[in-house]
């Protein structure tokens, strides 16, 4: 069973680690490292991050890591580092848009969590700050959401730190989606 990047597992297997990978623990987000030749769960797929579960703890690994299951990986296409040390906004949002809500099939861009991206230069480093809301304020993905954008942005080139904030007003609505993730989801 291969599963595309944004779709789901429509059956469970054990699969064995063919390396270690980082992953993070459902729902508190805790980074955690799956040994090499570890048994796993491959429990679902969705927008590109696999679920697993080991030893009865759920984890999450992200679809660029996905070879170590047996998946094939999502793999971010980026320019050229810029020469300046830049960090190109429109890499930001794309990047931002490979993310997707835990529990439903739509990116986080689409599905209006994201209420802005700022590089800021902080000791010579490009910091990459997000502000950024959940659907709901007590989601208990909520942690596992901020290590997704934490490690995805990571990836951007010239990229030095993430930093994500949790915010609550205004709260989200789905007045905040798009319409294409309204009719992806039957809300039209």
């Amino acid at each position: 069973m291969n599963i595309p990047a944004g779709g789901r597992a429509t059956e469970q297997r054990t699969v064995v680690v063919s390396r270690d990978v980082p992953a993070r623990l459902v729902p508190d987000g805790t980074r955690i490292t799956i040994n090499k030749n570890s048994f796993v769960n491959l429990r679902q797929a969705l927008g590109g991050t696999y679920t697993v579960t080991l030893n009865g703890n759920m984890a999450r690994i992200d679809g660029t890591d996905a070879d170590a299951i047996g998946q094939t990986p999502l793999e971010l296409d980026f320019e050229p580092p810029a020469e300046d040390g830049s960090v190109r906004d429109d890499e930001l949002w794309k990047t931002l848009a490979t993310i997707y809500d835990p529990e439903i099939p739509v990116n986080i861009v689409d599905l209006g969590l994201v209420y802005g991206c700022d590089v800021i230069r902080r000791d010579d480093n490009n910091v990459v700050q997000v502000r950024m809301t959940l659907t709901a304020p007590n989601c208990g993905m909520g942690p596992v959401l901020v290590g997704d954008v934490e490690d995805r942005l990571a990836k951007v080139p010239n990229v030095d730190a993430v930093e994500v904030a949790l915010i609550f007003d205004p709260p989200w609505s789905r007045d905040m989606m798009t319409e294409e993730a309204q009719l992806e989801l039957g809300l039209f």
